[in-house]
């Protein structure tokens, strides 16, 4: 069976792709994101996922790629085009080339039109294609600087990408109006720039009258993404608290383990957000915990230590993760969630007070 699963990069609109195989538990990313890296991690860990391949679609002219940040965290290798002109991947392919996850695999199919090194990746049976930047749902990537092409585009996507199979669902490398997914069939219906029935003067008038500015990160972002994401400075990341010993989540927060707090509970602030008759009731509550009910956290919050890490407790972890992001948005930089709140913590069979069993 395929693991697959589609994120998004608010800032620059991108989507990146997470395919797995689930018998090998090997996966793919196409179009990793630097900033969101530890959301990728995150997420590979939670499905129990090994990532071994890194592939992007083209050199990115806004956001810079996460494919060397990984490769540096979880040893996966990089695969670019070898009409990218990037340096510093493990693997070069060319048009045709299959990459490989477990039993399941992609093929490279040449798009160029973006740019000269643009792929598109079609799944192995043929009923999902990553068209990046060179078709998008209703519409396509720009043709106006990166060795863009008006007339190799219009080719790419006719000869090409409409030579799929009508059902063929297509995922494209961004959507600025919040769509997620296409087929072929809808694009050779509906697309108002490549669909039937529309010529290459047509198109080629089209995209040359578009009027878009440069992207706002294009003089950081190609320079980066030709060294498939390396910086050339200091690497600017989400780093691992040095507090706890933390995991972060794919929702977004970090957390930590019961049998870490009650070692190390007396240095911390926790935060106890269940309601009164929950805090001394039948699972008890931490020595030490001080009760905030959820409802009540933000106005309370100003009674914390801003120095001191906070850990935030409930029955089963939901409520505190969300008071763990309420704190972090009231300018708390060292809190966390215990992990599986105070069912986990009698699971294992830890000490409480207050109990009235």
């Amino acid at each position: 069976m395929l693991i697959f699963r589609q994120l998004f990069d608010p800032p620059s609109s991108t989507y990146t792709y997470l395919l797995g195989d689930s018998a090998s538990r090997e996966a793919i990313l196409i179009d990793p994101v630097f900033e969101q890296v530890p959301r990728e991690i995150a997420l590979l860990e939670e499905l129990g996922l090994r990532l071994c391949l890194t592939v992007d679609t083209h050199v990115h002219a806004d956001h810079v790629t996460g494919a060397w940040l990984l490769r540096n965290r979880l040893g996966s290798r990089i695969a670019m085009s070898a009409r990218s002109g990037a340096q510093g991947a493990d693997h070069y392919f060319e048009d045709g080339a299959q990459l490989a996850f477990g039993s399941r695999h992609l093929l490279a199919m040449a798009t160029p039109g973006h740019t000269d090194g643009c792929s598109s990746f079609v799944l192995d049976d043929r009923s999902i294609a990553f068209t990046g930047d060179c078709l998008l749902i209703r519409g396509c990537g720009r043709t106006d600087f990166q060795q863009g092409s008006p007339d190799r585009m219009f080719q790419s996507v006719h000869d090409r990408i409409f030579a799929l199979p009508d059902d063929c669902l297509l995922y494209p490398g961004h959507d600025y109006r919040g769509s997620t997914v296409t087929s072929v069939a809808e694009e050779k219906l509906y697309n108002p720039r490549l669909g039937s029935g529309i010529g290459l003067e047509d198109f080629t008038g089209y995209m040359r009258n578009l009027g878009l500015p440069h992207p706002n990160k294009i003089d950081i972002a190609v320079p980066a993404n030709l060294r498939c994401g390396q910086p050339e400075g200091p690497v600017k990341e989400v780093e691992q608290p040095d507090w706890a010993p933390l995991t972060f989540t794919y929702a977004g927060f970090w957390e930590v383990q019961p049998l870490w707090l009650e070692e190390h509970g007396s240095g911390l602030q926790i935060v106890d957000v269940r309601e009164r008759e929950e805090f001394d009731g039948i699972l008890g509550h931490i020595d030490g915990a001080r009760l905030i009910p959820l409802g009540e956290l933000k106005d309370a919050a100003s009674s914390l230590d801003k120095e001191r890490p906070v850990v935030t407790v409930c029955r089963s972890g939901a409520r505190s993760a969300q008071a763990a992001v309420m704190l972090e948005k009231e300018g708390f930089a060292r809190v966390a969630n215990l992990a599986g709140g105070m069912l986990r913590w009698r699971a294992q069979r830890l000490p409480v007070e207050g109990l009235h069993a």
